[in-house]
């Protein structure tokens, strides 16, 4: 009788879960989809890339909201099952409070395991795997861009400017700047040039005009008839280098545990031709430990989490201050979530100072379900 107690419970926080979980992280996604659009609207790229960069965004936004959403559903569970006096079946069954909440931190458990081998594994890949969409880009949507009388500088080390644009999509007195680096550049200026495609490129053709070569102070001047520019040797402004929480936890692993002078050396991202540079700098050990530690030890609030919630149990709704009570455990929930979040920014490659931080929620855990036993015992004799 007991388990089948305890499975429809659990049952029905996990539903719970899995439909608000759902339901905030698809109006998550839809927001941050909007704000995505500029990949299209200002850097060029094709509705292709805009997609799926935007898909694999989905498991780290659902990864974000896991342990809110965890709190949060078994909270509301156990406020449903104490409004409607269904917790009553539980004690009336023999079931011990201490038991209850037993059940509870190994239920936590399932979901610290989820987390860790999303933080470890899933999020890091479909992020490297969503950068790679923009790397292997063509800016298909750059023609779109081209406004008169601006200055469109989307493509990296290129600005070009457009007088006019007639009816029929062509371009009247361009100007543009090609910079190679930061001594030698070229200006390209034409009377009039429109787009075009080849093999899937987009070629710039420009009529009648002027390049300006400057190498190193030294100008030279040569006059066309037609020439034209391919603009798939060029890319796009959005950041291509893969961010710290892309990099792969193999290699966060090696750069923040190697020796001074393996450091020095230059370690491999696998998901792309892209190097992760592992230096010997404070700042970027600092750096790396946070995100390495964030991937690890964020999880472990996730069992915290689960004996506030079933802090509600030490009073029934016919308790004085019952609702103040169910709002004071709600808003201890949101504090500690917050905890997990701030305690990261001061991780380092002190081991010592790493140490306490990683111990405080164990030690919040143990006090909270000494608390809890405590107080459960108290009600019940």
């Amino acid at each position: 009788m007991k388990k089948i107690i305890f499975k429809n419970f659990l049952l029905e926080t996990t539903i719970f879960f899995l439909l608000s979980c759902s339901s905030v992280a698809l109006i998550v996604w839809v927001i941050q989809a909007v704000n995505y659009l500029g990949f299209v609207t200002e850097d060029g790229h094709g509705f292709k890339v805009y997609f799926f960069y935007t898909l694999l965004s989905l498991p780290k936004i659902f990864n974000k909201l896991l342990p809110f959403m965890f709190f949060f559903s078994v909270f509301f569970t156990l406020v449903k099952y104490e409004e409607q006096n269904q917790i009553l079946i539980f004690w009336s069954n023999g079931i011990k409070k201490k038991s209850f909440l037993n059940v509870i931190i190994n239920y936590s458990l399932f979901f610290l395991m989820i987390q860790l081998i999303m933080n470890i594994f899933i999020v890091p890949f479909t992020q490297d795997k969503a950068r790679s969409f923009i790397r292997q880009s063509n800016i298909e949507f750059l023609p779109a861009l081209m406004k008169p009388k601006k200055f469109m500088d989307t493509v990296e080390k290129l600005t070009i400017y457009i007088d006019k644009k007639n009816v029929n999509g062509e371009f009247e007195n361009i100007i543009i700047k090609d910079e190679y680096n930061k001594t030698d550049s070229r200006i390209i200026y034409a009377k009039n040039g429109f787009f075009s495609i080849a093999n899937d490129e987009n070629i710039l053709i420009l009529n009648d005009g002027k390049i300006l070569n400057i190498n190193k102070g030294k100008t030279t001047v040569f006059d066309f008839n037609k020439t034209q520019i391919n603009l798939s040797q060029y890319s796009s402004k959005t950041t291509k280098f893969p961010k710290l929480q892309e990099i792969d936890f193999r290699i966060l692993t090696k750069c923040l545990f190697a020796t001074e002078d393996q450091r020095t050396n230059v370690i491999l991202q696998d998901s792309s031709s892209y190097t992760f540079q592992c230096s010997n700098t404070t700042k970027q050990l600092n750096n790396v430990a946070q995100e390495f530690f964030s991937r690890v030890f964020k999880p472990f609030y996730i069992p915290l989490l689960a004996v506030i919630a079933c802090l509600l149990l030490v009073k029934s709704k016919n308790s004085i201050g019952y609702t103040k009570y169910k709002i004071k455990i709600f808003t201890s929930g949101i504090i500690f979530l917050s905890l997990s979040e701030i305690s990261i920014k001061f991780f380092s490659i002190d081991l010592a100072q790493n140490l306490m931080i990683i111990v405080l929620p164990l030690f919040l855990f143990f006090l909270l379900y000494f608390f809890y036993s405590k107080e459960s015992i108290s009600k019940t004799s």
